[in-house]
């Protein structure tokens, strides 16, 4: 299946634009990429953009396939969101966590064989006010992420209480006409309430809290030309677990749109301590395309 969603988002990118509709009228690359959690922003962290290119006056969306590998892990990701007149996103990701190294800790410590997380998570964002290219104060949205296990075995014996939540969150994203170097910069900031362990992957709440949090995200990023915009990310995140301190997570990446149909993102990713497992590092590949 990755390779089929793969070969279909490269054969449309290579389409001629006389065959192919454009997916909208709104500015190249204003539609940011899909998160790890299938709402438009960057890797890790969603942004006040509402994904695709639809503008005021009309309907969009994505599809979008990533994985994240780094030491002990790798992540895969399949998602789609629809974009209604540039003021409603609708997302859904299914998130697959293979949990390699991680199998023989659970088994040793915890008699589980478990070698897989899934979680199922579905997006709601609404464009409050504003606009990210001519708005003085940028644009604002607020979103919600309802996230659901589809496997607790492993989260319920580290811990964690719950099996779903939601998270909520306001986003504002402001581009800054020829700020460094006479290049256009783009910059976004969150504010998200959570109970989720490890995105949700391991669950919800835990015996050291139980109850919402509130964690700071950001992203900035360049566009060295119309193509090609580089940046990094943070994202502030929960302790809930005795069983495992967890650790914030950041990125640097690049991003690729050769056409307003595709857009590639590359990035290394720093997770942290994830499970016990120490310094979880990696690549991150995103393929997006967008209708």
């Amino acid at each position: 299946m990755i390779r089929i969603l793969a070969c279909s988002l490269l054969i449309l990118a290579t389409l001629p634009s006389a065959q192919a509709s454009e997916p909208g009228s709104r500015i190249w690359a204003t539609g940011g990429v899909t998160s790890i959690e299938g709402s438009a922003g960057g890797g890790l962290v969603p942004w006040a953009l509402l994904s695709g290119y639809a503008s005021d006056e009309e309907w969009g969306g994505t599809l979008s396939l990533s994985q994240a590998q780094v030491d002990n892990y790798s992540l895969t990701v399949q998602a789609a969101s629809l974009n209604w007149r540039n003021r409603v996103e609708l997302s859904v990701a299914r998130q697959n966590l293979d949990l390699d190294t991680l199998v023989f800790v659970l088994k040793d410590g915890f008699g589980l064989e478990q070698d897989e997380l899934r979680q199922d998570v579905f997006g709601l964002k609404v464009r409050l006010f504003g606009d990210v290219l001519y708005s003085p104060w940028g644009q604002w949205s607020a979103g919600a992420q309802y996230k659901r296990q589809r496997d607790f075995t492993v989260a319920d014996a580290i811990g964690a209480r719950d099996d779903s939540g939601t998270d909520i969150y306001l986003s504002g994203s402001k581009v800054f006409f020829a700020s460094i170097f006479d290049r256009n910069l783009l910059v976004n900031g969150t504010v998200r309430a959570t109970r989720a362990n490890q995105g949700g992957l391991l669950g919800f709440g835990g015996d050291r809290n139980n109850g919402y949090q509130f964690m700071a995200e950001a992203g900035a990023g360049i566009f060295l030309n119309r193509q090609w915009l580089a940046g990094m990310e943070y994202r502030q995140k929960p302790d809930n677990l005795s069983f495992a301190d967890e650790d914030d997570w950041w990125d640097v990446f690049v991003a690729w749109v050769p056409d307003r149909r595709l857009s590639v993102t590359a990035a290394w990713v720093n997770l942290g301590d994830i499970a016990t497992l120490t310094d979880q590092q990696g690549l991150y590949l995103a393929l997006e395309g967008s209708f």
